[in-house]
């Protein structure tokens, strides 16, 4: 049929549609002007799912939408959202992309090595609590320089499959490493009593053992460990002829040094000597407690030293006796020294070898004319002080006398919750036995006079040093000796954030 040209005006406010057209199709040449959207029985069109206005305009995006450069400092991160493609920078740093967490069919991602320095600092890729090619893992890292991972996510079965830039057939475990699973945000190790205190692991090791670390975390400053090392504390020396006392053991050595990025109660003593821990196995040393002097007059032994990496804490001098005829019987030089024991016995030296902050302090020295019968061995000394003073009741020099306080330990909380360790083992006496270290761990000394009383060893696993012999009155004319005993065994302790 001939085709009438139709003018807008000719339509007034009637409407035209597909039933009064012979053939149902009018094309733009049959119309001379224009026709609003209010003249249309349908004002818009669909255009990939999408209503468009007619008459109106259509914005469509192209494949992705790229990013600036993001530029990683070692703590960055960035939240990857659908749609968009990023450029990363990891010359100086690691950088954690985080994917959308309710992502949908067919969001897609692009990652662009932009430095060439994956290798060296990795890209990881927190997956939102999705899978990666059908692998669940929280995250994945790639390691390869120059790669570009493409992301599209398929559904909860499959998860987010991956495109790389890498010949055909190769799969991407060739990138995402460890079969996809990154896990070293943080340092992942094994090794003695494993325990928790809020985003730290603690291991305990009471015995010799091995800490092993699988992996270490990319950021530097969560490699570094807290520490613990004590070492074993002295033995004491044994009371002898004239009821006289044998000095109380030295504590074993104190090591403690806090990470940067550790908040707990550290010690007075803690100090700046930080390890950063590798993936390897360090051996670890726990130090044995020092034997006690035997009779008659003998110095307790010293105990042995307590080890981590490069950390050695000295075990505790053997506390001295009563020399009378026999060779000199002093206290014995340790982590702390040991006391020395009656009549003129010379205190050991604490902080041997040295290292700083000190890990120990002297014994106590018997000066000259303090003691002769019914004397009293001087205190071990502890962490935090040196061996306390043996005397006579009122302060007088020699009869009957007061052996001397242990020197005072140290308290920290690396374990959790606050204890006291290597305190020094209190002196032999006659009348009045020496106490233990105001910390508790050292041994209490013997006591002569009736009722006579034994000695204490060290605490166990706190380094303390043993408390002095003396004698037990009432069973002879002179009293029976007492051995010396035994120095607490020490510990090492490490601490790390592992979330």
């Amino acid at each position: 049929m001939t085709r009438v040209k139709l003018d807008t005006p000719a339509f007034a406010d009637q409407s035209v549609d597909t039933r009064t057209i012979k053939d149902g199709t009018i094309i733009a040449q049959d119309v001379s002007g224009s026709i609003t959207n209010a003249k249309l029985a349908n004002s818009s069109i669909s255009v990939n799912g999408s209503s468009v206005s007619l008459g109106g305009s259509l914005t469509t995006n192209v494949y992705l939408d790229w990013q600036a450069v993001t530029v990683a400092d070692g703590s960055t991160t960035l939240s990857a959202v659908a749609g968009r493609g990023y450029f990363l920078d990891t010359n100086t740093g690691v950088i954690e992309v985080f994917l959308p967490t309710s992502p949908s069919r067919g969001d897609t991602i692009a990652l662009v090595d932009y430095s060439g320095t994956f290798a060296t600092n990795q890209l990881i890729i927190n997956t939102g609590g999705q899978l990666i090619d059908s692998t669940s893992g929280p995250d994945f890292k790639v390691t390869t320089n120059n790669s570009i991972v493409e992301l599209v996510y398929i559904d909860a079965n499959k998860g987010w499959q991956v495109i790389l830039n890498q010949a055909a057939g190769t799969t991407p475990d060739a990138i995402l490493t460890s079969a996809g699973q990154y896990d070293n945000q943080f340092i992942l190790a094994t090794g003695g009593t494993v325990t928790e205190s809020g985003n730290f692991k603690i291991h305990t090791f009471t015995g010799d053992g091995n800490f092993v670390v699988s992996k270490i975390a990319c950021a530097s400053a969560n490699n570094e460990v807290s520490y613990l090392v004590v070492a074993g504390g002295g033995g004491s020396g044994s009371g002898g002829s004239n009821c006289s006392a044998g000095g109380g053991g030295g504590a074993g050595g104190f090591r403690e040094s806090k990470s940067g990025v550790d908040s707990y109660t550290a010690s007075p003593k803690e100090g700046s000597s930080n390890i950063t821990v590798t993936a390897t196995t360090f051996p670890i040393t726990v130090g044995g407690g020092g034997s006690g002097g035997a009779i008659p007059t003998n110095n307790g032994t010293s105990g042995s030293n307590s080890v981590f990496s490069t950390i050695t804490s000295a075990g505790g001098g053997g506390g001295g006796s009563y020399p009378g005829t026999q060779p000199n019987k002093d206290g014995l030089d340790g982590g702390s020294g040991g006391g020395g024991g009656c009549n003129l016995s010379t205190g050991g030296s604490g902080n041997t070898p040295p290292v700083s902050p000190s890990q120990g302090n002297n014994g106590y020295v018997i000066p000259t004319a303090a003691c002769y019968q019914n004397g009293a061995g001087g205190g071990g000394g502890g962490a935090t002080a040196v061996g306390g003073q043996s005397n006579a009741p009122g302060g007088g020099p020699t009869f009957n006398g007061h052996g001397g306080a242990g020197g005072a330990g140290a308290s920290t909380s690396i374990s959790g919750s606050s204890t006291a360790y290597a305190g020094g083992g209190g002196g032999g006496g006659n009348s009045v036995a020496g106490p233990a270290s105001p910390c508790g761990t050292g041994g209490v000394g013997a006591k002569g006079s009736s009722p006579g009383t034994d000695a204490a060893n060290g605490t166990a696993n706190r380094g303390g040093g043993a408390g002095g012999g003396s004698h037990k009155s009432g069973q002879s004319a002179t009293g029976t000796p007492v051995v010396g005993k035994s120095g607490g065994k020490g510990i090492v302790i490490l601490r790390y954030k592992f979330q």
